[in-house]
């Protein structure tokens, strides 16, 4: 059973996964370079999540305008942890802050925004747990961009296949092919800072 609030992840001993979705502009500019360039915004913030259902909710399997290429995006862990240790919840959650004044305080200073947003199963049902997606500010776009990144992989030929399957009651086969998501262990500051499960 799930934790309620935990992260999830593709990930080995050196990377993790996260998941992105874009325009075909944006994203065959990224998968040529393997890294993100223009017309990528390196001016606001960029939000990865390395749960792949919660993006598929998200864009509804890359159908949406503006998500219609879904990239995997393998990074460094050390970008990733660096990110979490920096991060601060959206909402000032009684169990993190002392006070909304607190919160407001963090909040406002944030380089690295954390939400939890209600997991998601194949067919886009709300699940009893959450997922994390990690927002990264201006100040950080550009060392995610040229410095964390090991390997982007496109994804959406998979995504098609996969909601074809669902849409023509195969669930069980893109079930099977789903990424292999296993819970990821942060320090334990890092786990308070996030409002997440001891």
């Amino acid at each position: 059973m799930a934790r309620l609030y935990e992260i999830r992840a593709d990930y080995d001993a050196e990377t993790i996964v996260v998941y992105q979705a874009y325009p075909a502009s944006i994203a065959a500019a990224a998968l040529e370079a393997q890294r993100f360039v223009a017309p990528f915004s390196f001016n606001r913030m960029t939000w990865i999540k390395p749960s792949f259902l919660w993006l598929m909710h998200r864009s509804n399997w890359g159908q949406k305008a503006g998500q219609e290429m879904v990239l995997a995006v393998r990074i460094r862990r050390a970008g990733w942890d660096s990110a979490l240790s920096a991060g601060v919840l959206t909402s000032p959650e009684k169990r993190v802050f002392k006070s909304a004044d607190d919160w407001d305080r963090e909040f406002a200073e944030a380089r690295v925004h954390v939400q939890w947003d209600t997991e998601r199963s194949l067919r886009g049902a709300p699940l009893a747990y959450y997922s994390i997606q990690v927002g990264l500010s201006r100040h950080l776009i550009r060392e995610y961009a040229e410095s964390w990144i090991v390997r982007i992989d496109d994804l959406t030929p998979l995504v098609r296949k996969l909601n074809t399957q669902l849409r023509t009651g195969h669930a069980d086969k893109a079930q099977r092919q789903l990424p292999r998501e296993r819970p990821y262990a942060v320090a334990a500051k890092i786990a308070r800072r996030l409002g997440m499960d001891a």
